[in-house]
């Protein structure tokens, strides 16, 4: 017997999390299993015409392992495909809820959705009723006072307000990739960089601009200053290593400027100082 409650939660934000929780508490309250179904990928990358502009908050093996680690027993992913976009609200909850994962119970947010023709949580209340499911909601929106959504949280990042995203979201939003070979202008002026591979090209890139940022390689942790445009490449503080093709994590704390042009390498010089600065004086706090 399972407890399930169902969406994309991209993101695994606070919001989300107040369902987490619920769905997590009750199931142990039950002795019954905590499931999670999840759908991959994005309904809008299959049938919306913005597919191409739209980016993700999470890859699906990061939504996994932050589920897992709020308690959640079992995620269950549900490939989305055109084909699939059609299913209803009754069929969803019959076929898949109840019947392939073994739902007793279906807990509802605030704003749940579920079906191509899915009305208000009311509504989806009434047709799982009816076909035994028993029905348990959550209407609170967040413990932060307002409506977190994944969209408010794309917007934060693409506006460089990292400190927002990473209060909405629990976690500095992070970036993984390999190290790759660029230009190495920086190395001249004593300022390397190590550009990134994402490995997940769907991922949300933060505006550009400057951010310090907390760099992961293996199990070793540094801080580092990243700069994005165009490329994303980050100057590890106190680390000279050659580290072409390793596996790289950036974690996003706080974006130090806006981008800028420099006349001459001189001057880039000169900001660098000031960007190294400004971040060992926040490493310090």
């Amino acid at each position: 017997m399972a407890i399930i409650a169902t969406g994309f939660f991209d993101g695994v934000h606070i919001g989300h999390r107040l369902v987490i929780e619920t769905l997590v508490q009750t199931a142990r309250e039950r002795g019954e299993e905590s499931v999670i179904i999840t759908l991959w990928p994005h309904p809008r990358i299959v049938l919306h015409s913005d597919a191409l502009g739209f980016r993700l908050l999470n890859t699906l093996d990061e939504k996994i392992n932050l589920l897992r680690g709020l308690g959640v027993n079992r995620v269950e992913v549900l490939p989305f495909t055109e084909e699939f976009s059609k299913t209803s609200t009754a069929d969803y909850l019959e076929k898949y809820i109840r019947d392939r994962f073994g739902g007793t119970a279906i807990l509802l947010g605030y704003d749940n959705r579920i079906g191509h023709d899915s009305g208000s949580p009311a509504q989806i209340a009434e047709i799982a009723a009816g076909i035994g499911l028993e029905v348990i909601r959550t209407d609170k929106v967040s413990n932060v006072g307002i409506a977190v959504s994944s969209t408010k949280i794309r917007q934060a990042l693409l506006s460089g307000d990292v400190l927002t995203a990473s209060k909405f979201l629990c976690y500095n939003y992070s970036l993984d990739g390999e190290v790759v070979h660029g230009s190495k202008r920086g190395r001249t002026i004593g300022y390397p960089t190590a550009n990134m591979d994402l490995y997940e090209k769907m991922k949300l890139i933060p505006a550009e601009g400057a951010y310090l940022t907390k760099v992961r390689l293996g199990e070793r942790r540094f801080y580092g200053m990243t700069n994005i445009r165009h490329i994303i490449e980050t100057h590890i503080l106190d680390f000279d290593e050659e580290i072409y093709g390793a596996s790289m994590r950036l974690e996003f704390v706080k974006k130090l400027r806006d981008e800028m042009q420099f006349d001459d390498l001189q001057t880039l010089k000169l900001q660098l100082l000031e960007d190294e600065k400004a971040c060992r004086a926040m490493i310090d706090i």
